[in-house]
């Protein structure tokens, strides 16, 4: 969601600008800073952002210049004079030399002098002209969105690749554990040879251990999951907060594969998914 445009135009005497940028944001938090003279249609500009922007916390600022030749400047000679009466005090009673440039110095203190720049009302076709300097520095924000978009997607597609491989990576090691476990259990039983016990029984057991750490319906569901990712990313709508689910439900099946692994090699793989699924669910605050 991140992004920005800027755009200009110029109608009449005045040179109309309009500059927006966005960040990541679960909702849409829009800030509008504009020209006094616009301020009454600031409904109407909102609604149109709105309309464009879905999500993101949105600055969109709208300012005027106008020809230094049409504009009329007086200067405040009560103020003036208000300001070189406080330094002839200032020098009377704390002795300060009155400054040599009094006149250069009063000329640049705030309100010395009046800007006076006409009607501010805006005529329809120049209200005109600043919808479109709006439309066309959404429209810049817009391509920008999308070539990061682009990129996105690329990325997101590398990392769900990365968890389908890692998850089928486990798999030889799922497969040794089974006789693993069985070998562990016979051999302990074997250094206390004064210990009876009933062979079914133990195979019943060990069969009733090892279903406890089976992943098998873990790595269906992290399969589902992947393959519901990839076709929700495909979506040309808006479906951030989806992707953001979809990988909530990923992390569960991959967190119950870790307390299933009792495999440091098993371990280690699970830990390499959570690595990559942690940068989809960083990324996907950048989605729509």
């Amino acid at each position: 969601m991140t992004g920005y445009g800027k755009a200009s135009a110029t109608y009449k005497d005045k040179k109309i600008y309009a500059e927006i940028k966005s960040l990541n944001s679960k909702a849409l938090d829009l800030s509008v800073r504009m020209a006094p003279a616009y301020r009454e249609k600031e409904m109407e500009l909102r609604a149109m952002i709105g309309e464009r922007l879905l999500r993101g916390k949105v600055e969109f600022s709208l300012w005027v210049e106008r020809d230094e030749m049409e504009q009329t400047a007086t200067l405040n000679i009560p103020l003036m004079q208000s300001y070189i009466q406080q330094f002839r005090l200032a020098q009377e009673q704390y002795g300060i030399p009155m400054p040599e440039n009094i006149t250069e110095i009063v000329l640049r203190m705030p309100d010395a002098i009046n800007k006076q720049e006409g009607s501010e009302e805006p005529e329809a076709e120049e209200w005109n002209t600043v919808m479109q300097v709006a439309h066309d520095a959404i429209e810049q924000l817009m391509e920008f969105r999308a070539k990061e978009g682009n990129a996105l997607e690329h990325k997101f597609h590398e990392k769900v690749d990365n968890i389908e491989a890692l998850m089928k990576s486990i798999e030889p090691y799922e497969k040794a554990r089974t006789e693993k476990i069985r070998q562990r259990l016979v051999d302990a039983l074997t250094t206390i040879p004064e210990v009876e016990y009933d062979r079914g029984r133990l195979e019943q057991e060990m069969i009733f251990y090892i279903e406890k750490l089976d992943i098998n319906e873990e790595k269906q569901r992290l399969a589902h999951h992947l393959k519901y990712f990839r076709e929700t990313l495909a979506s040309p709508h808006g479906q951030g907060k989806k992707l953001g689910f979809i990988a909530q439900e990923m992390g569960r099946e991959i967190n119950t594969t870790g307390s299933k692994s009792n495999e440091a090699e098993m371990q280690n793989i699970v830990v390499k998914m959570k690595d990559e699924l942690e940068q989809i669910k960083e990324q996907v605050l950048n989605v729509l």
